[in-house]
């Protein structure tokens, strides 16, 4: 065999094995990506099926509700426009409040309540994740361009978790 050819059957061997490491790679990272979704995206239908994403918001006020058990905790998340109904249970982070920013690490249940594993609340009471300021702006945006323009009034849990839909 010539060197030329020894050198192009060297060449597309390397390019073959750079593609399949390639892909192995983007399909190990596509598995263990975790989605940001807003409350206004998941009742949207975005929200992935029986997988974990983060749902980010607001914690809606008067909506904080600890459980008889001591440790169970439920909220609302909301986006100002849409909201969904958390259960978590464990610790919630000292900076947790109502009114404001959170991020919960979790799947969104058949009743329509996210199910979280992990809920994140960080820096001072300013402070608000770009991600959940953006997503909650794009809610808003989109509720004002929608027809009839603006948000129907939110009647709390009961009707968000009735808008999940099938």
């Amino acid at each position: 065999m010539k060197p030329r050819h020894k050198r192009l059957i060297f060449v597309l061997a390397a390019l073959a094995a750079l593609g399949v490491g390639t892909a192995l790679v983007l399909r190990a990272f596509q598995s263990n990506l975790l989605f940001f979704l807003s409350p206004s995206q998941v009742l949207a239908g975005q929200a992935p099926k029986d997988r974990t994403f983060r749902l980010g918001g607001l914690v809606e006020e008067g909506s904080l509700r600890r459980l008889p058990d001591g440790v169970t905790v439920r909220f609302v998340v909301t986006d100002e426009v849409r909201s969904i109904p958390v259960l978590y249970k464990g610790l919630l982070p000292d900076l947790f409040a109502e009114g404001r920013g959170v991020v919960a690490l979790g799947q969104l249940g058949p009743d329509g309540v996210f199910h979280a594993e992990q809920v994140l609340a960080k820096h001072d009471e300013t402070y608000m994740p770009p991600e959940v300021a953006q997503a909650i702006e794009q809610a808003k945006r989109r509720a004002r361009e929608a027809p009839g323009g603006g948000p129907a009034p939110r009647e709390g849990v009961q009707q968000t978790a009735q808008e999940a839909g099938p």
